[in-house]
């Protein structure tokens, strides 16, 4: 088997870093600018695209509330089989899945720093099922799309890595063949040529 790039690792490690920074440095930017209780949205483009924040115990689309254990060891789980199939399988040496995974594991850290509890936040009064002062383990999402009069889900730009890595992933098993079944058929039928 031959060797994972050294390349590979610096781009997969700069995307995945890059990344997650970002992620946290947006949303410790709005949530001091607008605070943690949702109020009325701040509109880039009026009632189509602004920031509003808002905090997700939950996973896509909210689902799962209050499941953060769950959450964190399948986040961990992730990110480890993310590693061994990229570096120890040697996955990183198609650029596609190395980028892709990169911009999946920003994500998957992005939420996992919130979910964790690191940013300090605390719950206030006004919220079902958590009394005033306790330690808020959820994702801080800010960004706000209406879809003509329904708000999507907010989100931030974790999600954004996630789903963007995915696509990638989805279209690289659509779209390109692994490179050992080309070579295979081609020994297998020498004489079909």
């Amino acid at each position: 088997m031959r060797a994972v790039p050294a390349n590979r690792y610096f781009v997969f490690f700069s995307i995945a870093v890059v990344g997650c920074l970002l992620d946290l440095a947006t949303k410790s930017w709005i949530f001091g600018r607008l605070g943690q209780v949702p109020g009325p949205p701040w509109w880039m483009w009026d009632g189509v695209v602004g920031f509003q924040t808002n905090l997700n115990e939950g996973a896509l689309f909210g689902m799962g509330q209050g499941m953060v254990a769950l959450f964190t060891g399948l986040s961990l789980l992730a990110v480890v089989g993310i590693l061994s199939w990229l570096f120890v399988a040697g996955a990183a040496r198609d650029w596609v899945l190395t980028v892709a995974l990169g911009c999946v594991t920003a994500g998957i850290f992005g939420n996992l720093y919130d979910r964790m509890g690191f940013p300090g936040l605390q719950w206030t009064a006004g919220y079902p099922n958590h009394a005033p002062g306790d330690a808020v383990y959820a994702v801080r999402d800010w960004i706000l799309v209406m879809i003509g009069d329904w708000p999507w889900p907010t989100f931030n730009i974790a999600d954004s890595m996630l789903v963007c890595g995915a696509i990638m992933l989805v279209g690289h098993a659509v779209l390109f063949q692994p490179q050992n079944d080309e070579k295979s058929e081609q020994e297998a039928s020498p004489g079909d040529a």
